[in-house]
C-alpha cells in the first residue's frame, strides 16, 4: 500500500477502528539492510492499494495471539 500524500510504501500490517469512525491502517516498510523500520499510521482515504500484499492466511500460526490474547 502507499500513502498518497506521502508517498509512504509498504504493507499493510493492521487495521484500527476508532470509536468516532476514524478508520486507520498501519503500513511498514521493508526493510532494509536487515533492520526493520517502524511502522506508521495513516486514514483509510489516504491509502492506495497497491496489490495483493501478503494474505493474513500465509502468515498464520496453529495458535495465534498477542500480550492480550488470555483477556475476556
Amino acid at each position: 500500500a502507499k500513502d498518497k500524500i506521502t508517498g509512504f510504501e509498504g504493507i499493510i500490517i493492521g487495521h484500527c477502528k476508532y470509536l468516532f469512525g476514524c478508520d486507520q491502517y498501519g503500513i511498514a516498510p521493508p526493510a532494509k539492510d536487515g533492520e526493520a523500520k517502524s511502522s506508521q499510521w495513516f486514514d483509510e482515504g489516504r491509502i492506495e492499494v497497491l496489490g495483493k500484499g501478503i494474505l493474513p492466511e500465509e502468515v498464520q500460526v496453529e495458535k495465534n495471539g498477542g500480550p492480550n490474547r488470555d483477556c475476556p
